[in-house]
């Protein structure tokens, strides 16, 4: 795991899949997604004082650390209320309903995360769209479903910052923004996308891809207008 300073108060920590994000307040930690099984014991090295841990979905390559490090520190977890019972292991994780051009990416993505076995949290807190939560000055609660049911985004509109989940990715070759792939529901994703592209934004954090530090909300505008709303 490589940990990355992108602001004074924000890390990145950079898995061999996907990414996750610490938010310092004081001696208080808030961890965005847990990184992919097998990666809890690198997570909790650089997360003392982890108050809470908040996943934007359901997948496994952002919630697989998440029961143990909360167990380990006690952290909360929180997840959108219709995402919950996947993350608790109570229901099965619906599976992607992909486009031909995804179907070797996905098969990609699943043979790289690792085959190891992880625990569920034993509790998670569930969230509903515009609840505030106690971190980063008030962090606005964004439901944008599309890529899983519940998926959400979090709002720090005192810092201008902004962590999309899968809803929004940037590409690994040049960092253009692009609508998240494995979506569950395409139409309902690009609304998402939008959705997003209309809040005020200076840095942008994404699952996957390099964040934008500066302008964000204009590059997720211009982004968002490749992708036509469904009437």
């Amino acid at each position: 795991m490589d940990v990355v300073e992108l602001l004074p108060r924000l890390r990145l920590l950079r898995f061999p899949v996907g990414q996750a994000y610490l938010w310092r307040d004081g001696d208080e930690l808030t961890l965005i997604d847990a990184g992919p099984p097998g990666s809890a014991a690198a997570v909790a090295m650089a997360c003392g004082g982890l108050r809470r841990i908040v996943l934007t979905h359901f997948h496994e390559d952002h919630v697989g650390g998440a029961g143990e490090v909360a167990a380990g520190c006690g952290a909360e977890v929180l997840a959108h209320h219709l995402d919950a019972p996947v993350v608790r292991g109570e229901l099965p994780e619906p599976p992607p309903v992909l486009q031909d051009w995804e179907r070797p990416l996905h098969a990609q993505a699943v043979r790289r995360l690792p085959r190891v076995p992880w625990p569920r949290p034993a509790k998670v807190s569930e969230l509903c769209d515009g609840d505030v939560l106690d971190f980063g000055g008030g962090a606005h609660v964004v439901h944008v479903p599309g890529h899983t049911d519940g998926s959400i985004a979090l709002h720090l509109p005192r810092h201008r910052v902004l962590f999309t989940g899968d809803a929004v990715a940037a590409a690994p070759v040049d960092g253009t923004l692009m609508l998240g792939v494995f979506n569950l529901d395409r139409a309902r994703a690009v609304r998402s996308f939008h959705r997003l592209a209309g809040l005020d934004s200076d840095t942008a954090c994404f699952g996957h891809g390099d964040p934008v530090i500066g302008h964000a909300a204009t590059a997720l505008r211009r982004s968002a207008d490749r992708y036509p709303l469904s009437p």
